[in-house]
């Protein structure tokens, strides 16, 4: 349950500085308070860690042979695909997560996710560091 924890709060700043970063990406409703605010971005994080956690496997298995040609640089386009869904899921939902574009905005958020995640994993001391 920690480690779940854990990795939600990775996800939640994540996509909080991948939306600060991006006009592309919009995280919450202006005007909301901040308790929504914060609210959003965690049911959000929730969200992104069950689609990286169920369907993520299977795209990677799908897509494969492109992983191995491009010496796995194709895990960008996973990850922007699966910022795609999750977009596609909030918006189903009724949550404020929106990516505006594929390439600009969900590639681009798909790097700085991957970026911020690998930072705070790296500042995570080992014993409390969730198993990738």
């Amino acid at each position: 349950m920690k480690a779940f924890a854990i990795k939600t709060g990775i996800n939640a700043v994540a996509l909080w500085v991948a939306a600060i970063v991006l006009q592309g990406i919009t995280l919450t409703e202006s005007g909301a308070t901040t308790s929504s605010k914060v609210l959003t971005i965690i049911v959000i994080a929730i969200i992104f860690g069950l689609i990286n956690a169920i369907v993520r496997p299977i795209v990677k298995l799908f897509s494969l042979p492109f992983l191995i040609v491009t010496l796995g640089l194709f895990t960008f386009v996973i990850n922007a695909i699966m910022l795609e869904l999750l977009s596609w899921l909030s918006g189903k939902l009724n949550l404020a997560f929106h990516v505006d574009h594929f390439f600009w905005s969900a590639v681009l958020g798909a790097l700085i996710v991957s970026f911020v995640s690998l930072i705070l994993h790296i500042l995570i001391p080992e014993k409390q560091r969730p198993r990738r």
